[in-house]
C-alpha cells in the first residue's frame, strides 16, 4: 500500500504488514529500481513507505481507543521511528499517515470533532496524501453509521455504515479469517486473495455505484461488503492486517482449495496465575482446581506465559486467551505482571489476544474509585484486543432480568459502549444440574445424549462465579441472552464437569447456547482429541473451539487439529 508520494528518483522501502508471512507481521526490505517500483513480493500486505528525503517516519493516528500497539510493534520492527498526532497540524505535515481505528464510531468521531483532527483529516486525505486507515479508520471515511446513529463520518466516500443482518442466521459480530473478493488492482492486495485475513467488526460498508471507484475488494458474509479502498494513495482496509499473522511454515496443504469463507477458529488459552514461589506461570486446572496432588500441593506448573504464546503463534494458533486466575481481586491495576506479559507477547505474537479476570470496578485502599472501562483501557494499550468479563457479568445479568432496565453502568455495557461489542466476551461457567423433567425448574432444561447418574433425561446448567466456587440462581441460557441484549460481543462457553477430563466438549450445552443467540460462541473445556473438535464444528453452531492442557501438554499439538479439520471439510486457516 503506498503510503506516500511515487517518486523515481528515490528508494523505495516497503512496510509490509504480512498476512500471511511469519516469523513477523511486518518485514523491512530496501531495493534499488531505475523507476523505484518494486516489485510486490507475494504473500505479503505491501506498504510502499518512502519516496522522499522526509527520513524513517511514520506518524501515527491514535486517539487511544482499543489496541494499537501491534501497529505500533510492526512499524518499530521495520526500523521506523513513530510521531504521534498531538494536533491537528500533525496531520498536516506527516508525510505518511495510518489510522488504525478501534472501537465504537460515535465515540471515535466525536474525540475527532472535539480536537479539531475531523477536519484536519479530511484535508490531509483529500489532498490524496499517503494514508493507510485500519477497520474504523475505513468506516469513518463514510458518510455517517448506524452505530449508536445515524452519526456523521467524515462523508470522503458514498455510503452508510450499518450493521450486518443476523437474520439470515450469520453470527454478529463478524469475528475470525475469511476471503477476500479483489475487485480491481491494488498492490496491497497481491497474492492474499486466496488466503484467510482476520477481522473483528459488527458494522459494514455496503458496495455501490456511487462508491465503486473506491472499492479494491470485498468480503462475503451474508453479503458482499466492502473489505478495502483505494483510490490514488489513500488506502484503507476492514480487515486487521497486523492481526492476521500466520505460520513459520505451512504444515498443512488445504485439501479443498483456497480460502472461500469464514473459518472456523482453533484457540490456545492460558490460565495464568502465581504460584507459591510469586513467579507467574501457566497453569491447568482439573475441574478448575489447579493444584497438584503432591505432598505439596503446589500449583501446576506448565510453562512461562510468554514464551508459550509464542509458541502457540508460531503453530498456527488463530488466537490466544490469557485468563488471569490470581486475579488482583482487590487492585486489577495493581496486576502489574499480566500488564507486562501482555506488552511482552504483543511484541511477537500477532493474532488476536484476549484478556480476563478482575476486570470491574473497584476502588483502592486510598479511596480512589476506578471504573471497569479505566480498568479495561488499561489491558487494550497493553496489548489486549477483546476482554472477558466473567462473575461481574453474571451479577450484571441477574439485575437486567430482575429489572428489565439496562443501567448503561456495569463493566460489560461501558467496555461495550466505547469499544464496541466485538471488544467483549463474556465467560459462562456453568456446573450441570440433573432434573427428571423440565418442568422441575424455572430455567431452560436441555434433553440429554447421555442419561444422568440417576437416570435423568434433563439438565439445566447452573452459573457460577468466583472460579467455578460459588453457584447463582441463573441458568447458562438466560444469561447468555441476557448478556447479548446488554452488548457482549462474543460467549466464552465452559463447563466444568468437563474441564480437564479429556473426553470431550458438552455438546449438550453448546448446542443449547449457539443456537440460542446470534453472536459467536466459543466451546470450551473437554477437548482431548482432534475428533473432538469436528465434533463440536458438525453438531453444533459454535464459530470456535478453545483447549489449553492438551496443547501445554502436547498432547495434541494445534496443527493436527487444523490438518484434521480439513480432512474433515472444515474450513481453517493455515
Amino acid at each position: 500500500m503506498e503510503v506516500v508520494p511515487y517518486a523515481s528518483s528515490f528508494v523505495t522501502k516497503s512496510l509490509s504488514f504480512s498476512a500471511l508471512s511469519p516469523p513477523s507481521i511486518i518485514t523491512l526490505r530496501q531495493k534499488h529500481h531505475k523507476s523505484t517500483r518494486k516489485s510486490i513480493s507475494t504473500r505479503n500486505l505491501v506498504i510502499c513507505a518512502s519516496g522522499s528525503n522526509s527520513g524513517s517516519v511514520v506518524t501515527l493516528l491514535d486517539y487511544g481507543a482499543g489496541n494499537v500497539r501491534s501497529v505500533r510493534n510492526a512499524i518499530h520492527h521495520l526500523g521506523y521511528e513513530i510521531e504521534d498526532v498531538r494536533t491537528p497540524k500533525d496531520i498536516l505535515n506527516a508525510d505518511r499517515l495510518i489510522f488504525p481505528g478501534v472501537g465504537a464510531f460515535a465515540s471515535a468521531m466525536d474525540i475527532l470533532a472535539k480536537t479539531g483532527m475531523a477536519e484536519a483529516l479530511c484535508t490531509y486525505i483529500k489532498d490524496d496524501r499517503p494514508f493507510l486507515g485500519i477497520c474504523l479508520g475505513l468506516q469513518l471515511l463514510f458518510e455517517s453509521s448506524e452505530e449508536n446513529g445515524p452519526v456523521n463520518g467524515l462523508g470522503l466516500i458514498p455510503g452508510v455504515v450499518g450493521r450486518f443482518n443476523s437474520s439470515n442466521g450469520f453470527r454478529v459480530p463478524h469475528i475470525g479469517w475469511n476471503a477476500l473478493q479483489i475487485a480491481k488492482d491494488s498492490e496491497i492486495l497481491d497474492d492474499i486473495g486466496d488466503h484467510h485475513v482476520y477481522f473483528v467488526h459488527s458494522y459494514r460498508a455496503m458496495p455501490s455505484d456511487d462508491n465503486k471507484e473506491w472499492v479494491s475488494s470485498t468480503c462475503n458474509y451474508g453479503e458482499d461488503f466492502i473489505a478495502s479502498i483505494k483510490r490514488g494513495n489513500v488506502h484503507a482496509v476492514q480487515f486487521h492486517p497486523e492481526k492476521s499473522g500466520g505460520k513459520k511454515f505451512v504444515l498443512v496443504k488445504p485439501t479443498h482449495g483456497k480460502a472461500s469463507k469464514l473459518a472456523k477458529r482453533v484457540i490456545a488459552c492460558l490460565d495464568v496465575r502465581t504460584n507459591d514461589k510469586g513467579d507467574l506461570v501457566v497453569t491447568k486446572g482439573d475441574q478448575y482446581d489447579v493444584r497438584e496432588h503432591t505432598k505439596e500441593n503446589e500449583v501446576r506448573n506448565l510453562g512461562k506465559p510468554v514464551e508459550l504464546a509464542g509458541q502457540y503463534y508460531k503453530d498456527g494458533a488463530d488466537e490466544v486467551s490469557f485468563l488471569n486466575i490470581t486475579g488482583f481481586r482487590d487492585f486489577p491495576l495493581g496486576d502489574l505482571p499480566m500488564l507486562q506479559v501482555l506488552r511482552r507477547t504483543s511484541e511477537n505474537v500477532f493474532v488476536p489476544l484476549t484478556v480476563g479476570g478482575g476486570i470491574r470496578d473497584f476502588t483502592d485502599a486510598n479511596g480512589r474509585h476506578y471504573s471497569s472501562l479505566e480498568v479495561a483501557s488499561e489491558y487494550f494499550r497493553s496489548g489486549a484486543d477483546k476482554i472477558s468479563i466473567g462473575s461481574d457479568a453474571v451479577y450484571t445479568a441477574e439485575e437486567y432480568l430482575k429489572t428489565k432496565v439496562k443501567k448503561g453502568k456495569s463493566s460489560l455495557e461501558q467496555i461495550s459502549r466505547v469499544y464496541g461489542n466485538q471488544a467483549v466476551v463474556v465467560s459462562i461457567d456453568p456446573r450441570r444440574v440433573y432434573v427428571k423433567s423440565p418442568n422441575d425448574v424455572q430455567f431452560k432444561t436441555v434433553r440429554l445424549t447421555k442419561p444422568g447418574p440417576n437416570g435423568e433425561e434433563y439438565a439445566w446448567y447452573q452459573c457460577t462465579v468466583s472460579g467455578g466456587r460459588e453457584g447463582r440462581p441463573i441458568g447458562a441460557y438466560e444469561l447468555a441472552k441476557a448478556v447479548e441484549e446488554l452488548g457482549a460481543g462474543e460467549i466464552l462457553l465452559n463447563c466444568i464437569d468437563c474441564d480437564g477430563q479429556g473426553k470431550g466438549f458438552d455438546i449438550d450445552l453448546i448446542k443449547l447456547i449457539s443456537d440460542a443467540v446470534s453472536i459467536p460462541v466459543i466451546a470450551s473445556s473437554g477437548a482431548g482429541a482432534v475428533e473432538h473438535f469436528s465434533e463440536v464444528f458438525m453438531k453444533t453452531n459454535a464459530s470456535a473451539a478453545l483447549a489449553a492442557g492438551i496443547f501445554h501438554r502436547k498432547e495434541v499439538p494445534v496443527q493436527s487439529v487444523k490438518e484434521h479439520l480439513l480432512k474433515e471439510g472444515i474450513e481453517v486457516r493455515i
